[in-house]
Parts: structure tokens; sequence; C-alpha cells
């Protein structure tokens, strides 16, 4: 049953009205996504009732007026459905009390985001998941959308809780970035258009290893038929098998995406350029080379993905074209914030491991590289590889000294122990070299020995560079 749009505020929101009436509805994590369903469902008249482990979101809960019952002793047989954080275990590596106390009594476990599906069935949806790149990827066809005049949301894993969203009716889109455990927690919502850029491992406690972590992805597919498109990249091992399922029951129309080789039917990046072959005539469309806010072939399986979902959702080429060319990147992943002269300065603070930061150092030449923070384990050996990209490192924080020793023999390093003295001496480098080149802060690291978390310290960065003088004057 559909939910009708409600106004409070003179602001419109999700209306959750035709749930009330009935049996009370718990809600476990009173964290931001967990705070936002418990008052959405408050606002409509449903009654709830909501419990935190933690007593700092028990608390901001009595602040909204919200009903708390201890649901370790509740009696879920009464209960319409429980809504659960993400974050909470639903199966491993052990399920949480209360989610077997629902379960044991039948009653169903959900999630915000098939609570917005449940509110607003007649939208599109479409959906992003993978081990890497869901963020950009989900930013990029939010953009694209967008720019086609679409009226859209954009949200989930990404960092707007969807039950905030206010709703876009029959003719919009919600765009959601699908963590694997969001995607535990659907029950009926059905993607327009799902897509799965990779998966390599994480999280394998949280399901059991990596046959469990594979299976959570590929959820994203689930109950899709006739025109629902299944976008797969097939460039790693386990989503190509993904996509090879796919194509046997042959339920969905399926789009495979690949950098680096030919995909059928689908969209492909060769040499940097993007290629269309979703009707079958393989035209090439954008050099990917000259965007330099989607640098690196990892931003090229983004680009190709979003460029498949945005297609599928009726946006013309042209206007994904100059979508593309104007995308301002996401915040702190490999986020271009200046140019002086020649050298570019780009902001990575969300590279807070070996990983991510590899993806980085083979997006660029001439690389002045700032890294460091609070070491994660295992070092950083797997990065000796792209070390050929970077001309001189500058070191901060708690692993400047274990860097320094690690790069001895590799690159020249300097320990500057804090951001902005990197920011001013990597510039000072640079400039009189020059010859060009990038200042990349892809720390590697955690950010907590300095930071309260990754985005302070790019936006440190960010006004770091801000603050530089242009003595160039302008000149490139």
């Amino acid at each position: 049953m559909s939910a009708q749009a409600s106004t409070q505020n003179g602001v419109q929101t999700l209306d959750f009205s035709f749930l009330a009436g009935g049996a009370p509805a718990a809600v476990l994590g009173l964290g931001k996504s967990g705070m936002a369903t418990a008052i959405a469902l408050k606002n409509s008249g449903v009654v709830i009732a909501a419990w935190d482990d933690q007593p700092a979101g028990r608390d901001a809960a009595k602040l909204q007026g919200i009903d708390l019952v201890d649901l370790n002793k509740a009696d879920f047989a009464d209960m319409q459905f429980l809504a659960m954080s993400p974050g909470i275990p639903l199966h491993f590596p052990e399920p949480h009390p209360v989610a077997v106390r629902a379960q044991d009594a039948g009653c169903p476990i959900i999630g915000d985001i098939e609570l917005l599906y449940r509110a607003e069935p007649e939208a599109r949806y479409v959906g992003i998941t993978g081990t890497n790149g869901k963020s950009t990827t989900t930013a990029l066809i939010g953009h694209i959308l967008a720019e086609a005049g679409m009226r859209i949301a954009v949200g989930g894993n990404i960092g707007t809780p969807v039950l905030t969203f206010p709703p876009v009716g029959a003719d919009g889109i919600y765009v959601l970035e699908m963590s694997s455990y969001q995607l535990d927690l659907l029950d009926s919502l059905v993607f327009d258009a799902a897509i799965l850029l990779n998966i390599t491992p994480d999280h394998l406690d949280r399901h059991g290893g990596m046959d469990g972590y594979i299976a959570a992805k590929e959820r994203i597919f689930a109950r899709q038929a006739g025109a629902k498109a299944a976008i797969v990249g097939i460039d790693s091992s386990a989503s190509r098998a993904v996509a090879e399922r796919l194509a046997a029951q042959g339920h969905a129309r399926l789009l495979p995406v690949s950098v680096g080789s030919a995909a059928p039917h689908g969209v492909s990046v060769i040499d940097g350029w993007l290629i269309d072959d979703i009707d079958g005539d393989a035209v090439r469309e954008i050099d990917l080379k000259a965007i330099r806010r989607l640098p690196g072939a990892h931003n090229w399986q983004n680009a190709a993905a979003a460029w498949a979902a945005a297609r599928v959702s009726g946006v013309p080429k042209r206007v994904i074209t100059a979508a593309l060319n104007s995308f301002p990147g996401l915040v702190h992943r490999q986020q271009l914030v200046r140019t002086i002269g020649n050298v570019a300065f780009v902001d990575d603070s969300k590279a807070t491991n070996v990983d991510a930061a590899e993806k980085a150092l083979t997006s660029y030449d001439r690389i002045y590289w700032i890294a460091g923070g609070r070491a994660k384990e295992g070092g950083i050996d797997a990065l000796a590889p792209f070390m050929g990209n970077v001309v001189h490192a500058f070191l901060v924080g708690e692993a400047a000294d274990e860097f320094a020793t690690w790069l001895e023999g590799r690159v020249p390093a300097t320990i500057v122990g804090t951001i902005d003295r990197a920011a001013a001496a990597a510039n000072a480098m640079a400039q009189a070299d020059g010859q060009g080149g990038t200042v990349l802060l892809s720390p590697a690291c955690a950010s907590f020995d300095q930071f309260p978390n990754f985005e302070v310290r790019g936006r440190f960065f960010v006004a770091a560079v801000d603050a530089l003088p242009d003595t160039t004057g302008g000149q490139s």
C-alpha cells in the first residue's frame, strides 16, 4: 500500500500513516538512520517501540519524544516489523539478541530503505553496491540525473538517511548507495537499475566468509525481471561470476561494464575512451582521460556504470556527456581542490588504507605525495610497485618515521609533521621544479592521530591549499 506525502512545517515529508492504527513498530538502533526512522514513523502516527543499547542513543530519543521500550524483553508477536539499523549484526558473527527474538516470533526484520520503498512504491530506484567506488558512482549518477532535470534524492550509505527524503513521486528517482548490510534488510524493493561495481574481500566477519559477502552483494538484483537493468562490473572475478549467473537466469536486462576489455551490449572503457554498446553499435562517446575529476581506471569504471544507469533511466547521451564533464567530484575522494600554475592539488583524504591509496597513485604522473597518519596493520609494502610516479613524499603524523624508513632507496622523502606544512613544502618543490605535477593527499592511513575523521583531515588540507599564494601570476 502506498503512502501519501504529508507536510510538516511547510516541508513535504514521507507519510507512513498507512501503518498507523495497527500493531506497534519496533526500531533498534538510534544513530543517524535509526533516529530518522523513528521520527518518520512517530510523525505519521505510528506507535513505535524504540531502543538503543547505548545510553547516548536513548537520551537523544527522549529529546525527540520517542517512546523507549527495552526490546531485549519485548514481545515481538505483537510487532508489525523490526526496523533495524544496518550496523547491527543480523547473522554474523552472531545475531543481535533482539534480532533473534524477532526471528523466533516470526516478526519481519527490515531497514529504512525497505520502508522508503513501501512509502514510495511508484518511484523509480537506482541502487549501487560494490566493494569500492560506490560513493563516487552514486554521486555521479545523481549529478547526471539532476543535470537532466529529473526529480531525484540521493542517499543511503553515502550519508543521508533515506527517511529524511521528500517524496519524489512516480516521475522521480531515488539514487541509493547500498552497503551489504543494507541489502540484508531489504524485503520487497526492486531496483529499476541495480549496479554491482566489483567484489573484493571485505566485511567477511559480518557475512560468515566470502561466499556470504558475495551473496549479500548479489541481493541488489533480487526480484528484478523484464526491463529492470542489472549493471555489473566484470573486471573482478567474483562480480564476473555474478554476471554469468544473471545471464544464465535471464530474468533482467544484463548490461556488463568493463575497463580494458569489450563489454558486449554494455559499456566499456578502452584506452580511456568510453564505448557505448548498449544498442549493439559500439560507439566511442567520450575521452575520459580529459576529465580531470575522474582520474584513473577505477573512476573510469564508475563513469561507465553511471553512463549505463543514466541511459536506462532515459537520459540522452549528450546530457550524460555534459554532466560527466561538469561533475565536481566527490569530496575527499581524489577531489581536485585547486591548480596553481601547472601543479594540481588533489584531496584524497578518504584513502585511509593501502588499497585506496594505490588507486590514487596510479592515476597521476609526477606525484608529490602527502602520506601518513595512524598506520593500518600490514604496512604499505603493497604500494611498492606504484612508487614510480612519486617524485617526492612528504610525511605526516604518527607513521612518518615508519614510512620514511620504508621509502629509503625508493623515493626521496621529507618528514614535515603536519598537512599544512606538507602542502606548502610540496607546492614550493613542485613550482621550483617547473615540470608540473600533482600534490596528492592520499595518506594510506587513518586520521585519528591528528584529526577526528578523514573529513576533518580533508577540510584542513583544502584550507591549507586555499591559503597558498599563487606566485605564477595565474600562468600555467
